[in-house]
């Protein structure tokens, strides 16, 4: 359990006032009962059946909802529940509980990635569905947990809630299936159009930003989407490139339908002469 809190948890500045007033409007509401947060007591039972549910919900919602939704939690109750666990010695507990429901629903999301392998350009578009939707989550989670990660994760686990929960989604769905997806990746980008551009590149770009290491792996893909992937040129590898470079425009020359430009004929803009 947590060392006790109470004595030196700081005060909020955005919650004292909202609290008294809604205590004052809603005298009901156990989540904000009236009195001061010394003489407030939350026990394992208000914790179990009131604070945690109230965010449990909230999360769950985060993490479902479709990316560019908006979905109307309210914030403010949200973080009164942590700030009020955190002050009252449940951070450990608040923070195991957390980390326990964002795994189970990972490893739910794995599972379903996995029944989509044998459908490549569905499991992409999966994979990156649930990657951008992940993300946009995070950035609903990790403000409502803002005090939890201040006064507890940074200061006693000295590390950082976003990035303990982007590890998460790393370790559980994405390491089981990097070496699968990046092949289906090269694949579908020697195929143009097999899966559409804008997929590519956002699913590129997501895997990068959440592991730069997995750039490593297939380097000439990252590349095509971010820049300064691959390292400087040398003056040696130049005759090299020039090579690579004549080996790719005869590929393109073969491909079905191309046309070649005549550079010979002399066109040029017709100036103020020419017109009549």
């Amino acid at each position: 359990m947590d060392e006790p809190m109470e004595e030196t948890c700081e005060v909020d500045s955005t919650q004292p006032d909202i609290e008294v007033e809604q205590a004052k409007n809603q005298p009901t509401n156990p989540l904000l009962r009236p009195g001061s947060m010394v003489m407030m007591t939350i026990t394992v039972e208000d914790y179990e059946t009131m604070y945690w549910p109230k965010l449990e919900q909230a999360i769950n919602q985060l993490l479902t909802m479709t990316p560019g939704q908006y979905i109307p939690i309210s914030y403010e109750q949200m973080y009164s529940c942590v700030y009020k666990c955190v002050c009252k010695q449940f951070s450990e507990r608040l923070y195991q509980d957390l980390l326990t429901y964002m795994s189970n629903h990972l490893a739910s999301i794995s599972n379903e990635l996995q029944s989509l392998v044998p459908s490549p350009n569905m499991f992409i578009e999966k994979f990156s569905y649930i990657l951008n939707q992940y993300i946009q989550a995070l950035g609903g989670i990790v403000p409502i947990f803002n005090y939890m990660n201040r006064f507890y994760v940074e200061t006693k686990l000295k590390t950082d809630l976003n990035e303990e929960l982007l590890k998460l989604f790393r370790t559980n769905v994405v390491d089981t299936q990097i070496t699968f997806l990046l092949s289906l990746l090269e694949e579908a980008n020697a195929n143009p159009f097999t899966v559409s551009p804008p997929v590519m590149s956002c699913l590129i770009k997501n895997l990068h930003s959440l592991n730069k290491e997995y750039a490593k792996m297939n380097p000439q893909l990252f590349s095509r989407y971010i820049p300064n992937i691959n390292p400087p040129t040398h003056v040696s590898e130049l005759d090299k490139y020039v090579e690579e470079t004549k080996l790719l425009q005869q590929e393109i020359h073969s491909l079905p339908g191309f046309a070649v430009c005549d550079s010979s004929t002399n066109r040029k803009r017709p100036n103020e002469e020419d017109v009549k």
